[in-house]
């Protein structure tokens, strides 16, 4: 009996929970690339490039372990372009019986692999994803009667679980979390770390030619493109990481520098997610460089808690509060996002520094997300939507079950206090301690009015002041409503002005 055993682009691993006890005889392996899944947003160029090249060569690799591989290119000619079209023509060119998947990572996906059963009759075993540490089950079991589904508790039970940077049950060095230790802004190193270049081979510059030819109106350049494609290359990047970044990742996580696209970070998510590295394995490797003392805790804890705690929560509530998320509007911002966000072009310096890189690379660290490109998105209210949907094009390791959490929740707020525990916002004295930014900028980071102030500035009072009666009582917003509070009449009312004729320049009336 021949089983067909799809593998879909985010799972590019040999440790897939479908190839379990699979007989390489009797099973064939199929890959798709397929215009609906290149298509449903407008991808930067360079995720297009990485994850069809990554699917190539790990399909090559599949093949040489001795796996029957029937791949389908985008631009074969008889390609369907969707995922049921090419397996209903696998299953009759292989006359199979039977269809194993492993689990989709997203909900689009999914409903389309739990149709198959009945839409191709035949048995479909869908299996767990063994690469997460906790399961969709695991994940409700935890969130099930909690009032607050806080991060830093999920981790904590994570770091039981695994026994990551435990000593007799308890954490390393007496506490579990050393984030306060890891704000530091960063200055600039002539031994700063950098990341391998993996240059294009001919299976990557073929690929690179087709998104060239087919995508040309998408975001993002190619220009340099030198991601890893392998998982040789991506063990390359993380033992480079490891030896070189993960020692001063934790001071300088937080840092951002003009011209400094990676500065101490390990460039390793898009390889994590799509599956060419075991993040579990790295976590091992990362938690081994503290216990030989080539780095020091509170960089490996860092590093560590991003991988078992946010990206294992993130998935967990991703998948808990179902296919609704994405239309959660707590603070119902409308306005669209600026047309300047798919070129960069703008005189806030460090917007043009975030936005620039990210359409030059598919790249930009948590803090330039969260505290740069999402903290003046939701400043000016930008439709948490829309803002998400950028964030799932323009990013080589945006998948929507880590995507959208992070945007719509984390940084949005879009969900009401889920995931956050109050806004990320401020104004632009935080960018300016952690980065040299404003140093560069024609706006006065010092001004909150006048026609060379920061916009972040009047915006930061004027969101906090629209929006008084959903969020005045957060505990956490109370300082900030205090200092509001002691300023005069006319200064408030200055403010407003300030920020009210910047979102007028902006255009879009709703925010």
């Amino acid at each position: 009996m021949t089983t067909l055993i799809p593998i879909l682009g985010d799972q590019l691993s040999f440790d897939l929970s479908s190839l379990a006890s699979a007989d390489k005889g009797s099973s064939v392996l199929l890959m798709m690339e397929v215009a609906e899944e290149t298509t449903y947003v407008r991808h930067h160029k360079a995720k297009l490039v990485y994850i069809l090249s990554a699917m190539r060569h790990h399909a090559e690799a599949l093949k040489n372990a001795g796996w029957q591989v029937d791949y389908i290119r985008l631009d074969d000619p008889e390609n369907t372009g969707s995922f049921n079209g090419e397996i209903a023509r696998a299953l009759a060119r292989h006359a199979a019986e039977r269809i194993i998947v492993t689990e989709a990572g997203e909900w689009r996906v999914s409903a389309m692999l739990e149709s198959w059963e009945t839409l191709f009759g035949i048995p479909v075993e869908i299996r767990t994803d063994s690469r997460f540490l906790c399961s969709h089950a695991d994940f409700e079991q935890w969130a099930d009667g909690r009032s607050e589904l806080t991060m830093e508790w999920f981790y904590r039970g994570m770091r039981q679980r695994t026994g990551l940077l435990m000593t007799d049950g308890k954490p390393e060095g007496g506490r579990w979390n050393f984030d306060k230790e890891n704000r530091k802004p960063a200055q600039r190193d002539l031994l700063m770390p950098r990341p391998i270049s993996c240059p294009p081979d001919a299976i990557t510059r073929d690929v690179i030619a087709l998104v060239e030819d087919r995508f040309a109106g998408n975001p993002g350049s190619l220009s340099g493109f030198d991601y890893a494609v392998t998982a040789a290359d991506a063990e390359r990047q993380a033992a480079n990481f490891l030896a070189h970044a993960l020692p001063q990742f934790g001071d300088y996580e937080d840092a951002m520098l003009t011209g400094e696209r990676f500065l101490w970070h390990s460039i390793l998510s898009p390889y994590i997610n799509s599956g060419l590295i075991d993040p579990i394995e790295l976590c091992r490797r990362a938690e081994r460089e503290y216990i030989e003392g080539r780095a020091p805790l509170n960089s490996v804890e860092g590093y560590i808690r991003q991988i078992i705690g946010w990206r294992e929560y993130m998935r967990g509530i991703y998948w808990r509060e179902g296919p609704g998320y994405v239309d959660r509007n707590f603070l119902d911002h409308r306005r669209p996002l600026p047309g300047w966000y798919w070129t960069g072009k703008t005189e806030m310096h460090c917007l043009s520094e975030a936005i620039g890189q990210t359409l030059a690379t598919a790249h930009a660290h948590h803090i330039q997300r969260l505290m740069v490109t999402g903290n003046f998105a939701l400043l000016i209210g930008a439709d948490p939507k829309q803002v998400h949907r950028w964030y799932l094009e323009v990013y080589l390791d945006a998948y929507e079950w880590v995507e959208l959490p992070n945007t719509l929740g984390m940084s949005q707020f879009g969900d009401g206090g889920l995931l956050g525990t109050k806004p990320y916002v401020s104004s632009g004295g935080y960018i300016n301690r952690m980065s040299d930014y404003c140093g560069h900028c024609r706006y006065d980071v010092k001004q909150r009015v006048g026609e060379d102030a920061c916009p972040f500035n009047a915006l930061y009072w004027h969101f906090l002041d629209r929006h008084r009666e959903r969020l005045g009582s957060n505990q956490r917003l109370a300082m900030p409503y205090r200092n509001w509070d002691r300023q005069s009449d006319a200064v408030r009312e200055e403010t407003r002005a300030q920020a009210e004729a910047f979102l007028q320049q902006l255009g879009g009336d709703d925010y």
